[in-house]
């Protein structure tokens, strides 16, 4: 009987206890967090340019090339440059991106232009600052230029 007694205890303990686990796993609800869309509203100008990996800033003659008068406006979807350099397009227009929220990739088109020029770019945030950097081949393919610019205050 005392046998019987310690298995009808064991199995009360072990009903209990899968009584206990079951009713503690309850489901939350996530709500996901909302990425904002991606704003380059402002003056941006360039703080780092490549050429196949190389530093342009240590290779052009800056008193020919100005990297530090070049800006890019983008303003209600157009854009305005002025100091123009070696860029994926060379006259005013409008921009698009691919997706507002989560965008790889950045649509130029100049004025008068009949197709608009792509591009791939990222907006991260480097030591607080967001950095927008675009990858683009602006006629030898050979040539991948990586200008990296910041918004002017």
């Amino acid at each position: 009987m005392k046998k019987l007694n310690n298995f009808n205890k064991l199995n009360f303990l072990l009903i209990v206890l899968a009584i206990l686990v079951w009713s503690s796993c309850k489901t939350d609800k996530i709500t996901p967090i909302t990425e904002p869309v991606k704003d380059l509203t402002g003056t941006w100008k360039v703080v780092k340019a490549s050429r196949n990996g190389a530093d342009l800033f240590s290779l052009v003659d800056t008193t020919v090339i100005k990297f530090n008068s070049f800006t890019i406006k983008f303003n209600g979807g157009n854009y305005t440059l002025s100091n123009p350099l070696p860029f994926i397009v060379s006259q005013n227009g409008t921009y698009s991106l691919d997706n507002p929220q989560f965008p790889f990739s950045i649509k130029f088109t100049e004025t008068g232009a009949s197709a608009p020029v792509s591009t791939a770019f990222t907006y991260p945030i480097v030591n607080g600052v967001r950095v927008l950097t675009l990858v683009f081949s602006p006629g030898c393919p050979q040539n991948s230029y990586s200008y990296s610019l910041v918004k002017v205050n």
